[in-house]
């Protein structure tokens, strides 16, 4: 049994907005969620933006207790599941509750109450843990506060392969409602980089820009880290319609590939690999595919190899695709950035508006597409692809369907 699968709940939370609409104003708007980031002295590290939920407050949502017993990035995807729900519109019976799946992905877990845990232990020489350190810590943790919120007793579990992870979640997810295997979905991912371990880390990998963030331009010089998280529902098509829900889109094919070429530097012919076998998922011939939401993380080797990757697959009909990356909005959320850019691309289909690389300049070397710079674009595409490509060489691609 193949059926087709439609989006019918979002949910999210980003240095764009604490809710859908909000994020959705602000992409299709143009305006960066790249700002100092606060509470740390600038002067120490060789960057200064990043993409923080700053407003973000899980007390508006949560009750007091249940914020003390979750990390920072499982409070974000339990908000955004929440919001996805009930954007769903969806009624949780005994059966359903059965019959539904939950897959999130995330590439950090809880760090900030590993650094909060290694502060106290190394630097004020106090022997004794938090007693809930390790399920604050565990990246399981959102997937099972996702399950107790709903009652929902069927498969969980969480995926984590770096920046893909929650494209991954995503796909796998889709590949159960879509086989008959579950009904229902939940799926998405979460992260929360915003520590100075995990800074002092990624400054050492000397990849993020000390401006901002420039995807596919001649200037562009590095990433800039983002925190977030975004939940989708996902239902049979047929059943969405029954029940009169809105379908934002339809969720049409899902493809992996590993590159097998380096832990850091990415290939070419491993992305490329991946979106072919996400058409070959949806059944989509190439000519079909009218965006493309980029990976887009505005450092010299992903662009560059990306850009190449779509001009492999894609051939002469490349030069007539529109590609963004909303990473120049939101910044790079790591295991939450496949959630977080297949709810933008679902909103795009939806609103027939394709939002923008903004912070462009002119095209970088070898970066001979079609941006959409700068401006959003109102156009309705047939299809899309929102590609994830992780370090280690871990590639997967989404495949959207206007409904």
């Amino acid at each position: 049994m193949t059926r087709r699968v439609a989006i019918t709940g979002i949910g999210t939370v980003s240095a764009l907005g604490l809710t859908r609409d909000a994020f959705w104003q602000s992409l299709s708007g143009g305006v960066t969620g790249l700002k100092p980031l606060s509470g740390y002295t600038f002067g120490a590290f060789k960057f200064k933006n990043g993409g923080e939920a700053v407003r973000f407050d899980p007390l508006q949502t949560l009750d007091p207790k249940e914020v003390s017993y979750l990390d920072r990035f499982a409070q974000m995807g339990l908000c955004a599941a929440i919001e996805a729900v009930k954007d769903s519109g969806i009624t949780f019976t005994d059966t359903l509750r059965e019959q539904s799946v939950i897959v999130t992905g995330s590439s950090l877990g809880g760090k900030y109450t590993e650094d909060e845990g290694y502060f106290n232990l190394y630097s004020e020489k106090h022997s004794r843990f938090n007693p809930m350190s390790i399920p604050k810590a565990m990246m399981n943790a959102l997937t099972s506060r996702i399950s107790m919120q709903f009652g929902i007793i069927g498969p969980a579990w969480t995926v984590s392969t770096a920046c893909s992870s929650s494209n991954h979640a995503i796909g796998q997810a889709f590949e159960q409602v879509r086989s008959g295997q579950a009904e229902l979905a939940l799926a998405g991912g979460a992260d929360a980089p915003f520590t100075q371990g995990v800074l002092r880390a990624w400054e050492a990998l000397r990849v993020v820009s000390p401006t901002t963030c420039r995807p596919f331009t001649k200037d562009r010089d590095g990433l800039i880290l983002g925190e977030g998280a975004a939940i989708l529902v996902m239902e049979p098509m047929e059943l969405a319609r029954a029940r009169g829900a809105r379908v934002y889109c339809e969720l049409a094919g899902f493809g992996m590939s590993s590159d097998a070429h380096h832990i850091t530097q990415p290939s070419a012919k491993g992305s490329a690999r991946a979106m072919r076998a996400a058409l070959a998922s949806a059944n989509l011939d190439k000519e079909q595919i009218g965006y493309i939401n980029a990976h887009g993380t505005g450092t010299a080797a992903n662009d560059l190899t990306e850009t190449s990757a779509i001009n492999d697959v894609f051939g002469d009909h490349a030069k007539r695709l529109a590609v963004s990356s909303t990473k120049s909005m939101h910044g790079h959320t790591l295991g939450a950035a496949g959630a977080i850019e297949a709810a933008a691309t679902a909103l795009s289909m939806y609103h027939g508006t394709l939002p923008p690389t903004i912070n462009f300049t002119e095209p970088g070397e070898g970066c001979d597409l079609d941006y959409v710079p700068n401006t959003a674009r109102a156009i309705a595409v047939e299809a899309a692809l929102s590609n994830s490509f992780a370090f280690g060489g871990l590639n997967a691609v989404l495949a959207f369907y206007r409904a």
